[in-house]
């Protein structure tokens, strides 16, 4: 379902607003709310002790709280109402308060309206705050200024005080961030559309949504597509705005970024310049090569010098949990790449290796194909351990492949996980938590599931230290 919204007033001064969902955004819309002078109505339904983090950020703000359920009226009753990603668009309550004409907001919509600034932004089901994150780093490098923020987990509303008309906003914007969004990014790129997130949207809704950060652009706005994925290649004909491709072939149909004898090159018309060397990207993967040029192509549309470009691609390291190395212990390397909540961004993180790999898998599964993942991890791993809600499942998948290869292991959860693979793995080995699943049967999100892995891997650090005498 998509909302249109239409704000008639951006003055919530002595208005009723509800924020629907106190997770990074509702925190960021309630505090800009209550600095505008807004009466704020924060609905969660989720109950007071699970969000007593949240809640500390925004106490002594004055705002009434409904926690426990979302109650229909807090919404309907409403003058305007804002809704965190992620926050089903047809709640009870949500209805009546469209059919009463109340403005419905969004965090990211919000801060596109009241920009001062170019901004750039940047969705895809894989890649995306990695990207993001070497985008900043490339404007960094040519001494730009910059604001990064968006779904890479930073608020925008409260840094809006900060951006000046000469700063670029660099957003990652993921598909329910551009449900309630009426405007396009300067610069909107789409670095690939497979399947993702299909226990609450269908293919062809999430299609639509990712497609949706191009719509609105005009003739002088740019548009920056993967040439390799199928589904956003196929946007080329939707593109209204100045068109750039991105490859890691070395063709392509227009102006871009692509490469050719182990160089990144951008060409422009009939210029063709050397950018840099496909070898001086220090992430592993060919994703994390992929994810390079895209955000060569990004920041050359906005203008970014080749030369800083090449200079942020040598000293980018990456972002947290993307394929993080935690530790080496007992000569088996622990990496943490608990970002990898689709079987495809799994395989991809098992791509990145040549050793021999203990893959942790398990979490909350979104209703994706497991089958590739299980044949290939078969194949590729010496054992794969299982864990979480979804365990039983993938244990189901991989018996179905029979294939012979990696042993599989069934356990509780992620402590157990992590003691099991030490255990199978062998010095020289790679230990990957690469989940293919949400987290949230167990932790809040994907970073949460990443902080325990690294802590349970620096108690295993402790553990191996000799005792001193």
């Amino acid at each position: 379902m998509e909302i249109r919204h239409h704000p008639r007033d951006l003055d919530f001064s002595d208005k009723r607003v509800t924020v629907v969902g106190l997770g990074i955004e509702g925190v960021d819309i309630a505090r800009y709310l209550a600095r505008q002078g807004a009466m704020v109505t924060v609905s969660d339904s989720k109950p007071r002790l699970k969000l007593s983090e949240r809640l500390r950020q925004v106490d002594n703000l004055g705002l009434k709280l409904a926690l426990g359920s979302n109650r229909p009226d807090d919404i309907a009753e409403a003058e305007a109402v804002f809704i965190s990603q992620g926050v089903p668009l047809d709640l009870p309550g949500m209805a009546r308060a469209r059919e009463r004409g109340v403005p419905m907001h969004s965090m990211m919509g919000l801060f596109m309206e009241l920009c001062p600034g170019p901004i750039a932004g940047i969705t895809g089901s894989s890649g995306k705050t990695t990207t993001t994150a070497l985008v900043g780093e490339m404007f960094e490098a040519d001494e730009r200024p910059v604001f990064v923020g968006g779904n890479i987990g930073v608020g925008l509303l409260e840094h809006l005080s900060s951006v000046r008309a000469y700063t670029w906003a660099v957003l990652e914007m993921s598909h329910t961030q551009l449900q309630l969004v009426d405007s396009s990014p300067h610069v909107a790129a789409v670095l690939n559309i497979t399947p993702n997130h299909l226990d609450h949207f269908s293919w062809d809704e999430y299609r639509r949504l990712k497609a949706r950060i191009i719509r609105f652009q005009q003739a002088s706005d740019i548009a920056v597509l993967g040439f390799d994925d199928a589904e956003s290649r196929s946007l080329g004909p939707e593109v209204n705005a100045q068109l750039l491709w991105f490859t890691l072939g070395d063709l392509l149909p227009g102006d871009g970024v692509f490469v050719r004898e182990g160089w990144a090159v951008v060409r422009c018309g009939k210029l063709n310049e050397r950018l840099f060397p496909l070898e001086s990207v220090r992430l592993r993967g060919r994703h994390n090569q992929a994810n390079a040029v895209a955000a060569a192509a990004i920041a050359t549309a906005c203008g970014i010098s080749p030369e800083a470009i090449a200079c942020a691609v040598q000293t980018f390291r990456g972002v947290p949990h993307r394929l993080e190395l935690v530790a080496e212990i007992d000569g088996v390397s622990y990496y943490n790449d608990s970002i990898a909540t689709t079987p495809e961004r799994a395989l991809a993180g098992i791509r990145s290796f040549s050793e021999p790999a203990v893959l942790l898998l398990g979490g909350r599964d979104k209703n994706l194909p497991l089958e590739d993942l299980a044949t290939e991890a078969m194949q590729r791993c010496r054992a794969v351990v299982l864990f979480g809600e979804s365990g039983t499942k993938f244990e189901q998948a991989f018996q179905k492949t029979g294939a012979p290869g990696a042993g599989v292991r069934l356990v509780e959860g992620l402590s157990e996980a992590v003691e099991a693979a030490r255990r199978l793995a062998h010095p020289g080995d790679v230990v990957l938590l690469s989940p293919a699943c949400t987290s949230y049967d167990a932790y809040d999100s994907f970073e949460h599931r990443g902080e325990h892995f690294r802590r349970l891997v620096a108690q295993m650090v402790m553990e191996a230290q000799p005792s001193l005498p």
